[in-house]
C-alpha cells in the first residue's frame, strides 16, 4: 500500500485557490504529526503548514500565515491544505509528509520526516 497519495495541484491565476488532498495508508496515519512541503525549481524544500494529530495543533511558515490552512479527516486519513489568496511566488511541487516517532509540529524540518508522497504541482501565473 503507498504510504501517502497528493491530489489536487493544478494551475490558477494569482489570488486564486486550490486545496490539495493527501490520503494517507492505516500506518502513516499513526504518525504524530503530518506536514506539507513544496520545492520549486533550484530552491530547497521548505516546510508550508504541519499538524499535530493527537493535540490538532499547528504551524505554519510565515509566508503563508492567513492564506493557507492545514487539516485532517482521521476517518477519511485525509490531509488537506486549503490554500487562498494564491501568488506566483507559491508556485511549487507540493508534498504531503508523515512524520518520524517523536515528531512535533515545530521544529519543522525535512529530516523529521521520514514518508512522502509523489508531489503534485501547483502553478500560480500573475
Amino acid at each position: 500500500q503507498v504510504p501517502l497519495v497528493e491530489s489536487g495541484g493544478g494551475s490558477v491565476q494569482a489570488g486564486g485557490s486550490l486545496t490539495l488532498s493527501c490520503m494517507a495508508s492505516v500506518y502513516t496515519a499513526r504518525s504524530n504529526c503530518m506536514g506539507w512541503f513544496r520545492q520549486a525549481p533550484g530552491k530547497e524544500r521548505e516546510g508550508v503548514a504541519s499538524i499535530g494529530t493527537a493535540a490538532n495543533s499547528t504551524y505554519y511558515t510565515n509566508s503563508v500565515k492567513g492564506r493557507f490552512t492545514i487539516s485532517q479527516d482521521d476517518a477519511k486519513n485525509t490531509l488537506y491544505l486549503q490554500m487562498n489568496s494564491l501568488k506566483p511566488e507559491d508556485t511549487a511541487v507540493y508534498y504531503c509528509a508523515a512524520g518520524k516517532p517523536g515528531c512535533t509540529v515545530y521544529p519543522f524540518t525535512p529530516g523529521w520526516y521520514n514518508y512522502w508522497g509523489q508531489g503534485t504541482q501547483v502553478t500560480v501565473s500573475s
